[in-house]
């Protein structure tokens, strides 16, 4: 008896998007009520690496690592035409991240070589799911994923060294690297997804892609996390090269999405919600770009590229996926609309609002927080059943 015999038994893990999809959202609930309570002086945590250092890993490396792995071992199998991760081994995958999650939490009292060895061999065991079905395939353009996901590895690796080493500046820099690598994951897939998902539900052509727009767009992508890769590991100060290729990078994917024609899309919020959450990677870059030119702090620009576009695009893109994947016909879901401007007008809040008016930062952290954890409470009521349970149309996955 396993789980591709008798789909209906084995539902939850029958593909990766099922529990890192549902746990993922969950986590990020969880963990931003924690950081919410460690905010207004209740310590209900005292997790490894301290609090600070715990929601930035666990945002990164809990949350949005989650939502990724979900959606790259599900689209694999798309890819490939071969069977993606599932049953026992997708268990193991899944119990791996969730221990991860629990022993970061609870057991700072534990050997950080040990913590590092549990929670770091996430990421690799994701790429290597990934690889030998495209390898089996030939199908090299997929390829460029496992590189990827190996670079945002290294990143959750020197977090771990940092706290190790009491070394701020590599925690600093290990964290920027991993918000830039998960930004070229969203722009490798958003340039795939979102005109083909608009051009499909709308009826309109795909717009033809501009060589120029692409190289410029994904290659100072690449270019920015490869720098920053070097600046981790070196003594490099490459902050105005770092600004500039950022700024290229800004300029060329807004320039790709215009092409995109998000406006046709307004009556369609889970393709609004993809374009506008893509229109936060230029804003977030030129942002960052400026504060590191004039020797300002990053945060806003972060968090701007943290809420505005990882967060709103993983929101969307699981709504969408959650449905086409379990049988069930592709629509928005009540409430899901509102989830998603409620979650761009927090991130608008976190970055320019505060860059505006840095002095009304204490309620604003908190109310991006709640509106946070409302949005993907609504997610999580829309589709705790769906992914828990068999396909709708009785198909196996």
């Amino acid at each position: 008896m396993t789980a591709r015999t008798h789909p209906q038994r084995f539902a939850f893990m029958r593909l990766a998007f099922r529990p890192f999809f549902l746990l993922g959202a969950l986590f990020s609930l969880l963990t931003l009520l924690v950081w919410l309570a460690f905010w207004h002086g209740n310590l209900w945590l005292t997790p490894y690496g301290g609090m600070l250092w715990w929601h930035q890993h666990e945002m990164l490396f809990g949350f949005a690592s989650a939502i990724m792995a979900g959606f790259l071992l599900t689209a694999v199998q798309n890819w490939t035409g071969r069977p993606g991760l599932s049953g026992w081994p997708l268990f193991a995958l899944v119990s791996l991240w969730l221990a991860a999650r629990l022993l970061l939490a609870y057991a700072a009292h534990l050997p950080a070589g040990w913590l590092l060895l549990i929670d770091g061999a996430f990421l690799p065991l994701v790429a290597l799911a990934m690889a030998i079905p495209v390898i089996a395939v030939k199908m090299w353009r997929n390829l460029m994923f496992v590189p990827v996901l190996l670079v945002l590895a290294l990143s959750n690796i020197a977090m771990h060294l940092g706290v190790m080493n009491g070394n701020a500046l590599l925690i600093r820099e290990a964290g920027h690297l991993a918000i830039l690598t998960i930004t070229l994951v969203m722009v490798l897939l958003g340039g795939r997804v979102i005109p083909f998902f608009t051009s499909r539900k709308l009826g309109v052509p795909q717009p033809e892609r501009t060589r120029l727009i692409e190289i410029a767009s994904v290659g100072a992508m690449s270019a920015a996390v490869l720098l920053q890769v070097v600046i981790m590991i070196s003594d490099l100060r490459a902050g105005s090269l770092l600004a500039a290729l950022m700024l290229i990078a800004a300029i060329s994917n807004a320039w790709r999405l215009s092409h995109w024609k998000g406006w046709l899309s307004w009556k369609e919020p889970l393709l609004w919600g993809l374009h506008l959450s893509y229109a936060f990677i230029p804003l977030g870059l030129a942002m960052w770009a400026w504060q590191l030119f004039t020797g300002q702090r990053v945060e806003t620009a972060l968090h701007a590229i943290a809420i505005g576009s990882i967060g709103t695009m993983m929101l969307a893109m699981m709504s969408r996926v959650s449905l086409g994947h379990t049988g069930r016909t592709l629509r928005t879901l009540p409430g899901i609309g509102v989830a998603l401007g409620v979650l761009l007008i927090a991130a608008l809040l976190r970055s320019v609002w505060l860059v505006l008016f840095p002095q009304s930062s204490h309620w604003v952290y908190s109310a991006v927080i709640i509106a946070w954890c409302f949005s993907y409470l609504v997610f999580v009521l829309h589709y705790a059943v769906p992914l828990l349970s068999a396909r709708a149309d009785g198909k196996d996955g």
